[in-house]
């Protein structure tokens, strides 16, 4: 019996707490629905004060500002190499010498061709010399001393060619001593000791000079896109791998014209200057680069929503001239605006009546979104001379055409 009454007590619970839970649940439900009609709730952002960047981003190489490639005029072996990677040379300073005996040799060649010439000339001028008279007094033909005559010339443009040969050769002697033609820091060497090295049309590169890497340039592609916004001395700052935690500038030295497509993507090559005093920076090195376009501080900042947001589309589109704020008594007031530089979610604004602080309202709020600002609904806009919500009582005072309850007067 008693078996029987605990369990019609069960189920009578387990049926209180089923209806119970009925009843909770179909609240809830009414309370998230709202009545056909009802107005729409609105999102809203604060206006408030900070620092605007806009910035073009890019990336490109490090490079000296001035590199100087050094190779050889002449063919031949390897005799000494002074100086290494990293190496200081000065202006004029010895880096590499071939092997002279053959240009030694070509040059004492020269020497004898020099004094073969020399001796023919002067014979022939001796020559010349005993006929002229003979000639001009009738004793020999003009067709015998043509060839005495000619012969002259001939050994004197003989001498002067064996000349010439003796000076090639001695430049030559002189292009086996390889010198810096500046000052600065070997950053690269092609060749080693003993290697043979061949001159030609496409002069071999054996060493490649860096003058100053104090100062260090970086070349990066911009797309087509963006490079109006690029000019000439524009502050820039960039990144490298190696230092991620440390910022470096530079300024915008050149902007080329010829353009590069890949891909059917058009870019621009610029030119960016860079201090290194520091040594940290090296060649050949990724730089992350940021090109600063337009950059201002304690700026009064909107979202770009509000520009674009407007309270009743019947009214129109907003063209970024005004925005809407929030009023103390729900409803939404147009404030015009002078919309300054915008990097894509917050816009400067540069003139009008709106301040830090307040409320300007961003978009609509969708079904099932938090409702945290209900209450500032579409019938809440205010123009000037317009009262409370049509129709709704408790507005803050009629307007033209309506009574004294909010709805249309009779």
């Amino acid at each position: 019996m008693k078996v029987r009454k605990t369990s019609r007590i069960i189920k009578t619970g387990v049926a209180l707490i089923g209806a119970l839970t009925l009843v909770i649940l179909a609240w809830w439900a009414f309370a998230q629905q709202r009545p056909p009609g009802a107005p729409p709730l609105f999102k809203f952002a604060q206006v408030s004060r900070g620092d605007l960047e806009i910035l073009v981003s890019s990336t490109g190489t490090l490079a000296a500002v001035e590199t100087v490639e050094i190779g050889t005029q002449v063919s031949g072996t390897i005799e000494k190499l002074l100086i290494d990677y990293n190496d200081q040379v000065r202006k004029g300073q010895v880096l590499a010498v071939l092997d002279q005996a053959l240009f030694n040799a070509s040059v004492n060649n020269a020497k004898a061709g020099v004094l073969k010439a020399r001796a023919e000339f002067k014979q022939a001028e001796a020559e010349f010399a005993r006929n002229a008279p003979l000639f001009a007094k009738g004793y020999i033909s003009e067709q015998e001393f043509l060839p005495i005559r000619t012969a002259v010339d001939t050994t004197k443009a003989a001498l002067q060619s064996a000349e010439a040969n003796l000076q090639q050769a001695r430049i030559n002697l002189e292009h086996t001593v390889i010198r810096s033609p500046i000052n600065g820091t070997v950053i690269d060497r092609s060749v080693d000791a003993g290697q043979t090295v061949a001159a030609s049309l496409s002069t071999p590169t054996l060493f490649l000079i860096a003058e100053d890497l104090s100062r260090m340039r970086i070349e990066t592609q911009v797309d087509e896109t963006d490079i109006g916004q690029i000019r000439q001395g524009q502050p820039v700052r960039f990144e490298v791998q190696s230092y991620s935690d440390q910022g470096f500038i530079g300024t915008v030295r050149q902007i080329r014209l010829q353009p590069t497509t890949v891909d059917n993507v058009v870019t621009y090559t610029v030119i960016v200057d860079a201090s290194n005093e520091s040594g940290q920076l090296m060649p050949g090195m990724t730089a992350t680069v940021d090109f600063i376009v337009h950059q201002s501080e304690n700026a009064l900042l909107v979202p770009i929503a509000a520009l674009n947001f407007t309270p009743d589309a019947n009214r129109g589109s907003n063209d970024g001239s005004q925005v809407f704020n929030r009023q103390a008594d729900g409803r939404l007031r147009p404030i015009q605006i002078t919309a300054g530089e915008s990097d894509g979610l917050l816009t400067e604004i540069a003139g009008g009546e709106l301040a830090a602080g307040m409320q300007v309202a961003i978009g609509m709020k969708q079904e099932g979104e938090d409702a945290e600002e209900e209450g500032f609904s579409l019938f809440g806009f205010m123009n000037q001379g317009q009262g409370g919500p049509p129709g709704g009582g408790g507005g803050p005072g009629p307007g033209p055409g309506q009574g004294p309850g909010g709805g249309p007067r009779p």
